[in-house]
């Protein structure tokens, strides 16, 4: 039985609720609300002493953090990561690009939007957020553009997951994706990936924050 912390309305846990799901293993899910301080516990900080959501334990006491580093591990010797040693490390390359170049300017803008005061001071760095996460937005498109249905290689896979989680939900943090069609196709194909499930919406605070201007 592997038991999955992870925060509901983060992409980054909600990465490993998909790929779980749609390799039929079953799991644990305890829901851990990093927004309100869940992860500093010193229970928490003894199981990751960084204090970070998603996390995941084995019966064995076993503790894996980081969702990409889970993501492959899950998905070793299955469909999801498959290939040869060049092909594997494409997938790899993606999977850093979600972590340094996408997952930083998209996720955060989102964050700000939904999860911080109106009056945050931190509000002041979505523009540059935005310009930064459309730069990824652009480079995803081109992926696509040249003919490559999936990021993974040439069927669904882990880069897709990981990509999809923020890149679905990119609107919420300021993003027009109507500017990018290819990605909207992406979008549609991997919710349309058997045992595909859809991120929970955010808490109706959240969202009423997330529907207003900046």
């Amino acid at each position: 039985m592997i038991t999955v912390y992870g925060y509901p309305c983060s992409g980054n846990c909600h990465k490993l609720k998909l790929l779980l799901t749609q390799l039929g293993r079953e799991f644990k899910w305890v829901d851990i609300d990093s927004t309100c301080g869940e992860t500093r516990t010193p229970e928490f900080l003894g199981k990751n002493p960084n204090g970070k959501v998603p996390m995941i334990e084995l019966e064995d006491g076993r503790i894996l953090t980081e969702s990409n580093a889970i993501l492959c591990w899950l998905a070793e010797g299955t469909p999801f990561w498959t290939g040869d040693a060049w092909q594997r490390a494409q997938v790899l390359s993606w999977l850093f690009f979600e972590q340094y170049s996408h997952e930083p300017y998209i996720a955060v803008a989102r964050f700000i939007r939904g999860w911080s005061p109106l009056d945050s001071p931190r509000r002041a760095t979505l523009a540059q957020l935005r310009e930064r996460g459309h730069q990824a937005l652009a480079v995803m498109e081109q992926h696509l553009a040249a003919g490559h249905e999936w990021f993974s290689g040439e069927a669904y896979g882990i880069a897709d997951i990981a990509l999809f989680a923020y890149t679905v939900v990119a609107d919420e943090g300021g993003f027009d994706v109507s500017r990018y069609p290819q990605i909207r196709e992406w979008l549609a194909r991997v919710m349309k990936t058997p045992g595909f499930v859809a991120m929970p919406s955010p808490p109706v605070e959240v969202a009423s924050r997330l529907a207003l201007p900046d």
